[in-house]
C-alpha cells in the first residue's frame, strides 16, 4: 500500500508528476510508433511469408513468435504490471506461467478450431487488462469495493484474451493447414522465448530501480502512467472498431 501522501494525483510531488508525464509520453510514443503491433498484427513482410509458406518451418515460426512478443507493447505493459510488486522469483514464475498458460491455450485453440474475434474488440479488452492491473497495483479495488480480486485468476483470464488477440490475426492470414500444428507449436515456443527475453529486461530495469530511494515515491505515478497508456490502447482500438 502506498503512503497516504501519495494517494491521489493532486498529492503527488512535482518531481513525481514530471516523472509520470515523462513515462507516459514515452509510452505514447512507443505505442504510436508500434503501428500494427497495437492490433497484434504481423509485419507486412512476415505476413506475406506466413501466407506463402507450405509445410513445416519450425525455426521460422519460432522467430516469428519471439518477434511478436518482444514488439507487442500491450503484452509488455501487462507483464510489467503483473511483476511490478513481485520480489520473489517463485512468485514471478507462478504469475508469468499463468499468463503463458492462458496466452498459449487460446492462441493454439483459436487458430486450430478457427475461433476468431473482432481484432479491435479483443485488443480493446487487452488494453483493459493493462488498466485493470495498474488499478490493482494502486490498491484501487480494496479502497473502492473493500475486497481484493484474485490476482492469479485475473492473470490467467487476461492471458486467455491476449492469446485470442494473436489467434485472431493468424486466422486472418489464412496460414496453410499443411504443417499447421507443428508450426503453431513452434510459434508458441517462440512467444515464450520472447516473453522470457522481455521479462529478463524488465527485471533488470526493475532491479536497479527498486534499489533507489525514489522507487516507492515514483511507483504510484508509474502505475498511473501505465493505466493511462491502457486507456490509450482502449481508445485506439474502439476508434478503429467504430470507424473501420
Amino acid at each position: 500500500m502506498f503512503p497516504s501522501s501519495m494517494r491521489g494525483v493532486c498529492g503527488v510531488p512535482d518531481k513525481a508528476r514530471h516523472f509520470a508525464l515523462t513515462l507516459f509520453a514515452l509510452l505514447v510514443l512507443l505505442l504510436g510508433a508500434s503501428g500494427d503491433a497495437l492490433a497484434h498484427a504481423v509485419a507486412e513482410g512476415d505476413k506475406g511469408y506466413i501466407q506463402e509458406i507450405y509445410g513445416i518451418h519450425l525455426m521460422s515460426f519460432i522467430y516469428l513468435g519471439a518477434k511478436h512478443m518482444v514488439t507487442g507493447y500491450d503484452h509488455i505493459l501487462f507483464l510489467l504490471g503483473v511483476i511490478f510488486f513481485l520480489y520473489r522469483m517463485q512468485h514471478i514464475a507462478i504469475y508469468v506461467s499463468l499468463f503463458a498458460l492462458g496466452h498459449s491455450t487460446t492462441m493454439l485453440v483459436g487458430v486450430y478450431f478457427n475461433i476468431g474475434i473482432n481484432s479491435y474488440l479483443i485488443d480493446a479488452i487487452i488494453g483493459l487488462s493493462v488498466v485493470y492491473k495498474a488499478l490493482d497495483n494502486l490498491g484501487a479495488y480494496q479502497r473502492w469495493f473493500g475486497f481484493q480480486p484474485n490476482t492469479k485468476a485475473a492473470t490467467l483470464v487476461f492471458g486467455f484474451f491476449h492469446g485470442f488477440g494473436l489467434s485472431t490475426k493468424i486466422i486472418e492470414y489464412e496460414i496453410s493447414p499443411n504443417g499447421l500444428v507443428p508450426n503453431l507449436l513452434a510459434f508458441n515456443i517462440g512467444v515464450e522465448i520472447g516473453q522470457l527475453l522481455a521479462l529478463g529486461a524488465i527485471l533488470i530495469v526493475m532491479g536497479f530501480w527498486r534499489r533507489t530511494a525514489g522507487f516507492l515515491r515514483h511507483a504510484y505515478t508509474a502505475n498511473v502512467a501505465m493505466m493511462c497508456a491502457g486507456f490509450v490502447l482502449i481508445g485506439y482500438q474502439l476508434t478503429g472498431l467504430f470507424t473501420a
